[in-house]
């Protein structure tokens, strides 16, 4: 299934650092996953995107510039040269393994609109049974705009049109909408979707899945970013979901990288559907039936409170389910380190003067 991962930085990086570089960038892990826990379908090979606000704000006019392609990600030269050319500070990449639709670029995310930005992990229970409804409800202005043929645009599609009828212009431009109209947006998003599958469930239709919906979105407004982990299920886990904040986002050394914490501000704030580095305290995992605001450089997380809601917070859900779909992915153990290491490359870091003393008694030995 598919995988995304957001970046939103006070200080613009260059999206090899996210995307290609990173031993578990998003990029290895649409096909090389050590972390995912279901291995029948290992690859997320069904193409690719990458969206990223630019730093010039006249190539901002309209909306975040983006890179499609149907290719594999892990295989895309031309993705490797634009990472290693391109900074930004709020970037939306997405790694798909297809549910619905055919391979092709459209069908591929993120998603955008003007400003706005969207992407989707999980899928629409019985989506083909809630379609039509899904689209007789939307405005014609944005049933037009529907190029592919994924539930995940069709949400995107009806998120607009939430956002229209709430009184908000999805066209507006420059300095974005506020959390709480996108996070209001989301969750009524979700409401219509939710509403509209029990019913389908509820038929009789001996044809309908039991199957629950899982929608992790992620939307943007080029300011403010808006995440959802969601399952229309009391019982089971939604698809994985976690965050990392920090002062600086670092390779510690080539292919490893961690989350640095210098001061308590959160400089860095990344979510990603699988955590990027190996260090467990880096990752925070969002609750189940949650929403995580990203407001400037502070996250609020919210309870999503409806019939799906658990209000014990000890409550252990089933991950069977997102296991078996690929969907589950987790955060490993720290390393062991030694006790008497020195603090600095306990961190995973050398001296310079280390470094070369090594390099020479690797060489003698050699001799």
């Amino acid at each position: 299934m598919c995988r995304f991962l957001i970046f939103k930085g006070k200080e613009p990086i260059k999206l090899s650092h996210l995307l290609t570089r990173p031993a578990h960038s998003i990029i290895n892990q649409s096909f090389d996953s050590r972390l995912r826990l279901d291995r029948r379908r290992p690859m997320n090979g069904d193409g690719f995107g990458v969206a990223y606000y630019p730093l010039d704000s006249e190539l901002s006019e309209d909306g975040p510039c983006i890179f499609k392609a149907i290719t594999p990600a892990w295989n895309n030269q031309n993705l490797e040269t634009l990472s290693e050319k391109t900074k930004s500070n709020l970037v939306f990449a997405h790694v798909r393994a297809s549910t619905y639709g055919v391979l092709s670029e459209t069908n591929c995310h993120p998603f955008t609109y003007h400003d706005i930005c969207f992407m989707h992990n999980g899928g629409i229970a019985n989506f083909a049974k809630i379609k039509r409804r899904l689209l007789t409800h939307i405005k014609d202005e944005y049933l037009n705009l529907l190029q592919g043929s994924t539930d995940s645009e069709c949400a995107f599609a009806l998120f607009l049109d939430t956002l229209d009828k709430m009184g908000v212009d999805p066209s507006k431009k420059d300095g974005g909408f506020g959390h709480t109209a996108l996070r209001t947006a989301l969750l009524n998003t979700i409401g219509y979707i939710r509403d509209w599958t029990k019913e389908v469930a509820e038929s009789g239709d001996a044809t309908v899945s039991a199957e629950p919906s899982l929608l992790n979105f992620a939307v943007t407004d080029g300011s403010t970013v808006v995440v959802s982990r969601y399952i229309t299920s009391k019982t089971d886990e939604a698809a994985s979901l976690h965050f990392s904040s920090g002062s600086s986002f670092v390779e510690s050394s080539p292919g490893e990288y961690r989350m640095e914490r210098l001061d308590r501000n959160q400089d860095v704030i990344m979510v990603a559907s699988e955590p990027l580095t190996f260090e467990r305290g880096d990752w925070t995992a969002v609750p189940t039936n949650s929403i995580l605001t990203i407001k400037k450089q502070t996250i609020l997380l919210h309870p999503i409170v409806d019939e799906y809601y658990q209000k014990d917070p000890l409550y252990l859900r089933s991950s069977t389910l997102a296991e078996n779909k690929g969907l589950m992915g987790t955060v490993p153990l720290a390393k062991v380190v030694e006790k008497n290491v020195p603090p600095l490359e306990r961190e995973g870091r050398i001296r310079p003067a280390i470094a070369d003393t090594r390099k020479k008694t690797a060489a003698h030995r050699l001799i």
